[in-house]
């Protein structure tokens, strides 16, 4: 499809006109939300300029720009910043993202490293308040966080835009197959499109972008270093409860879900008395209503913000902290990643496969499908259908610890025949970044 068309390009220049006009005018509706996450979570009213294009930069020049929106694109562009780091040391390296949880991720690896800044809102006039500060050479988009207005005001100013470790679920491409050629425009003014799998590839070309643009990397969260503090922390967790107590962790969990895992709990109890459940909500703002929900449910419950270990008598542990999540990974012996009960679309399995643990997810995981599927063709994954076939296997694991071994021992196997995304990424980006810088130096 030629995009370059005069039809198109009228189509294309309406489609954008509208979607600008319909973003201003739910402005006061999305300041309204931001307002309300301030009222639930304090982190959100601070810095909240940043997200108009306001904010105070350091004389960048140049910049490689990264933008990850929350904590799993963080965590999976975490490497590939650190290998451009390595290779162009010289470089001003600026990293956007969209919530407070990210941002002191963001904080916690890299330091002063790099310039954390909240990304803009997708306007013409907000983005370009934030180029004239940030001054990119190019900018790297992790996964799929498509804005029409951001990727077309960047490439104005000559900066090439790459989309990496990039996935597209059959979800979302059906729903961008409505409005193919607008979504085939903005997808050609990309670059490159470096996909995670080849069916992230053929769902993309599906949209229309040109062939030679698409690469396919692998997924970089693959390539997955566990520290040596998570494994030891982990231990430590394990002492203090006790080293014949089971431990099984349901971790990122989204609203809906924490009852129903209460519910599976309390059954897992009546065969095995000994058995703790280590909760972990996905998100800050529902850390205190999920330990009184715990609490309700007559647990001996405790928290992370008031424990620094797990007690001996507990029976729920919630972990109301960040960043600790592979601490708890390493105490485990089974896994449940959330946002898989409902329709989320589930959470990132490679961390606790990466340390050997047998994973359980739901059956909505379209975030994370081919990494799903890859796993539990191997037998490192079990997909649950329902609340009763999640407890029947929780329940065969705990009763069958060299079965529960042997999943891990797969899923680990599997993610470490899997690596190597990261320099691949880096390999195909150089290019360009090289030749981007030299543009710019002009």
């Amino acid at each position: 499809m030629d995009y370059t068309a005069p039809f198109f390009l009228k189509l294309l220049l309406m489609f954008r006109l509208v979607y600008t006009i319909l973003f201003t005018l739910c402005m006061p509706f999305v300041f309204l939300k931001l307002l309300w996450r301030g009222y639930k979570a304090p982190e959100y009213r601070a810095r909240k300029l940043e997200r108009f294009g306001f904010f105070k930069a350091p004389n960048l020049k140049n910049s490689i720009w990264v933008h990850a929106v929350s904590v799993g694109e963080v965590l999976a562009a975490e490497p590939i910043i650190r290998e451009i780091q390595k290779r162009y040391p010289d470089k001003d390296i600026v990293v956007t993202s969209m919530t407070p949880t990210s941002s002191a991720l963001i904080r916690k690896l890299f330091g002063g490293t790099v310039f954390h800044v909240y990304a803009p809102y997708d306007l013409p006039w907000l983005v370009d308040a934030f180029l004239r500060r940030v001054k990119p050479a190019f900018l790297i988009i992790m996964e799929t966080e498509l804005w029409p207005n951001t990727i077309h005001r960047t490439r104005l100013r000559g900066c090439p835009v790459v989309l990496a470790n990039a996935r597209l679920s059959e979800r979302s491409a059906r729903g961008y197959h409505r409005l193919k050629p607008a979504v085939g425009w903005m997808l050609n003014e990309l670059r490159l499109v470096l996909c995670q799998h080849q069916n992230d590839a053929r769902r993309f070309a599906s949209l229309g972008i040109d062939a030679d643009k698409i690469s396919v990397t692998g997924s970089v969260k693959y390539d997955l270093d566990i520290a040596e503090s998570h494994l030891i922390k982990g231990r430590a967790h394990k002492q203090a409860l006790g080293e014949q107590q089971k431990i099984w962790i349901a971790a990122s969990t989204h609203e809906g879900e924490d009852v129903r895992l209460l519910k599976i709990h309390r059954a897992l109890r009546k065969v095995f008395p000994d058995v703790v459940l280590v909760l972990v909500p996905r998100h800050p703002e529902r850390f205190e209503g999920v330990y009184h929900l715990a609490m309700s449910q007559e647990f001996k419950t405790y928290r992370r913000s008031e424990c620094e270990f797990i007690p001996a008598d507990s029976e729920v542990f919630v972990v109301d902290a960040m960043g600790e999540l592979l601490d708890f990974y390493a105490a485990s012996t089974i896994a449940f990643i959330g946002g898989s009960l409902v329709e989320v679309g589930g959470h990132n399995p490679i961390e606790p496969g990466a340390l050997g643990l047998p994973i359980i997810m739901g059956p909505y995981v379209f975030n994370f499908e081919a990494i799903c599927q890859q796993l539990a063709s191997v037998g490192g994954l079990y997909l649950a259908e329902d609340d009763a076939s999640l407890q029947a296997y929780l329940i065969l694991l705990m009763s069958d610890p060299e079965k529960a071994r042997a999943m891990g021992k797969a899923a680990l196997g599997e993610i470490e025949a899997s690596k190597g995304a990261v320099i691949r990424v880096v390999d195909a980006l150089t290019p360009l970044l090289d030749q981007a810088h030299q543009d710019k130096e002009r």
